[in-house]
């Protein structure tokens, strides 16, 4: 089992920043990608970004130019720096890492970090 603690959610207003942390613990052998995801309440939960172990990242398009994603391979946590925010990216976040054991993939979430983005 992995476990996957978030933080750094909160309210914001708009044109504002906020930076995400994720720290993985627990079964982390195999970890490969880290990422976080969102979700508005009644939607599909949709990829914001992605970082692989070797720092390749992909970025959903509504946050190319505006958030950042990094990691610290050494702490096993992601981080999601979120600038210019503006009250569509009001969700809750969801960490997410993947783990690989021999030809099996395993996906553990977080329990989410509400974001809200005042107008």
């Amino acid at each position: 089992q992995v476990q996957l603690v978030e933080s750094g959610g909160g309210l914001v207003p708009a044109g504002g920043s906020l930076r995400l942390s994720c720290t993985a613990s627990g079964s982390i052998f195999g970890l490969k990608a880290m990422g976080w995801y969102r979700q508005a309440p009644g939607t599909e939960r949709e990829l914001v970004a992605t970082i692989t172990s070797d720092g390749i990242t992909n970025y959903a398009d509504s946050g190319k130019g505006r958030f950042t994603i990094s990691r610290d391979n050494a702490e096993n946590t992601v981080y999601l720096q979120m600038n210019s925010l503006n009250p569509e990216d009001t969700r809750v976040y969801y960490c997410n890492a993947e783990v690989r054991i021999r030809s099996m993939r395993l996906d553990y979430w977080g329990q989410g970090t509400q974001v809200t983005v005042s107008s």
